[in-house]
């Protein structure tokens, strides 16, 4: 007998209730993230105007290599890293839910 309880609707509900609960910090993780990336630029061009009396392709040189910017890029990894790992979290259980719509209906597929 094959049993529609490999994952248990208590599983489910727990997969839904994550889902909800972390809507919002989700949320704010990809904007935190999008912030970071988009700011990348505004750094760079404050960092290039400290050189501006060199050619531009030496004034950004420059900029890649400031330790601001060195640290500014570590920030945007921590939170592209926080982001991916909330988006995977969330696919996690979005597959558990989906797992268990498609045990249900093979269970009911059985019993016809």
């Amino acid at each position: 007998m094959i049993s529609n309880e490999l994952i248990s609707e208590e599983d489910v509900q727990a997969a839904l209730d994550y889902l909800r609960d972390q809507a919002e910090e989700s949320g704010q993780k990809k904007g935190r993230r999008y912030q970071l990336e988009e700011g990348r630029k505004v750094i760079k061009a404050r960092l290039m105007q400290r050189h501006a009396d060199l050619p531009v392709s030496a004034q950004e040189r420059e900029a890649y290599a400031d330790n601001k910017y060195e640290e500014y890029i570590e920030g945007v990894a921590a939170a592209v890293k926080e982001d991916e790992e909330q988006r995977w979290l969330m696919k996690a259980a979005e597959a558990k839910i989906e797992a268990w719509r498609t045990a249900q209906a093979n269970y009911r597929a059985m019993k016809l």
